[in-house]
């Protein structure tokens, strides 16, 4: 509960959640358990009432938390004998991509998935999740070794969208993104996707082409950040929650659209708030949805994945 960090809108729920701690301490010297009992009670409900009416800005928001678990968080909770593999063999390791082999109840499979960080130090050898070309192409030279051994691959994302930076545009941004399109549109083994936080545009979509597209309940999927709507309609960052609206960029919204196939429901008060109960719900949905698609043919796979992603359109007269 210390460590809790709370969002603005959870305000009075932190207030009530101190006041129980305090009684916690109390109760030492004095019984209080009917008091805390009632509170706790409380907090639930309270809980309750607030996120089951989030706003799209809200669930961006909690889409982003601090203490929401990462792609290294469920390769430790969720899998086993993870060997993290390194570099693209072209340029360099980026570490705004993680992957290696790992073991999903007891099956061989190749994981990768963006990783931020926590404290500054972290969030700067991560680059805040966003990753350079040889990042993708690190992504790219993992599926291609999964596809060589015919390992099924799974895949986490979680990123504000590819670094926007000079550098990562000498070194073929755009191109990166573009082959790991295609590319994984090609493979022949069972991929399986989940959005774990914020699917950010190509950023997110360059490790996004699978067989089945899992999202967190209170995660988001955008070709861009509300913030960065914002600023190019109206020329004014500060309305992310307006553009959040119009983007409808929450697991519902996308559901509707058929861009995903499944929302993972998350813990009461979001996934921060317990990474071993969204592990065990994740790990539940990664066993189901891979039993099914093994059954497939590498040919079979293809060819469904490729008309999923064609139908992916909506037009409107």
């Amino acid at each position: 509960m210390a460590n809790q960090v709370y969002m603005e809108f959870e305000k009075p729920l932190m207030e009530l959640e101190k006041k129980i701690e305090e009684l916690g301490e109390l109760s030492k010297e004095m019984d209080l358990t009917k008091e805390i009992a009632k509170l706790e009670k409380r907090a639930e409900e309270m809980r309750g009432e607030i996120f089951s009416n989030l706003s799209r800005w809200q669930t961006a928001q909690i889409a982003r938390h601090i203490n929401r678990p990462f792609t290294l968080d469920y390769l430790n909770l969720v899998f086993t004998e993870f060997t993290e593999l390194h570099g693209d063999r072209l340029f360099g390791d980026d570490h705004a991509i993680v992957g290696g082999l790992a073991r999903l109840d007891g099956e061989p499979v190749m994981v990768v998935g963006h990783q931020k960080g926590r404290d500054t130090k972290e969030k700067v050898f991560r680059n805040f999740g966003m990753p350079n070309p040889e990042g993708y192409r690190k992504a790219l030279r993992l599926m291609q070794m999964a596809e060589q051994f015919k390992l099924p691959i799974i895949t986490f994302v979680d990123t504000p969208g590819a670094f926007p930076g000079i550098g990562a545009e000498e070194r073929g941004q755009a191109e990166a993104i573009a082959r790991n399109l295609r590319e994984m549109a090609c493979l022949t083994v069972p991929i399986i996707v989940v959005i774990t936080g914020e699917g950010g545009s190509g950023g997110a979509l360059a490790i996004a082409v699978g067989d089945r597209v899992l999202m967190l309940e209170h995660s988001v999927y955008a070709v861009i950040s509300p913030e960065g709507c914002a600023a190019i309609l109206w020329s004014d960052g500060t309305k992310g929650a307006q553009a959040a609206e119009a983007l409808k960029l929450t697991a519902k919204d996308i559901k509707e659209l058929d861009v995903i196939d499944e929302i993972i429901k998350e813990p009461l008060g979001g996934a921060h708030r317990d990474h071993e109960a969204i592990a065990r719900t994740l790990h539940e949905a990664l066993s189901r949805n891979l039993a099914e698609l093994k059954g497939k043919s590498g040919e079979q796979l293809v060819e469904e994945r490729y008309q999923k992603f064609r139908k992916m359109s909506r037009f409107v007269e």
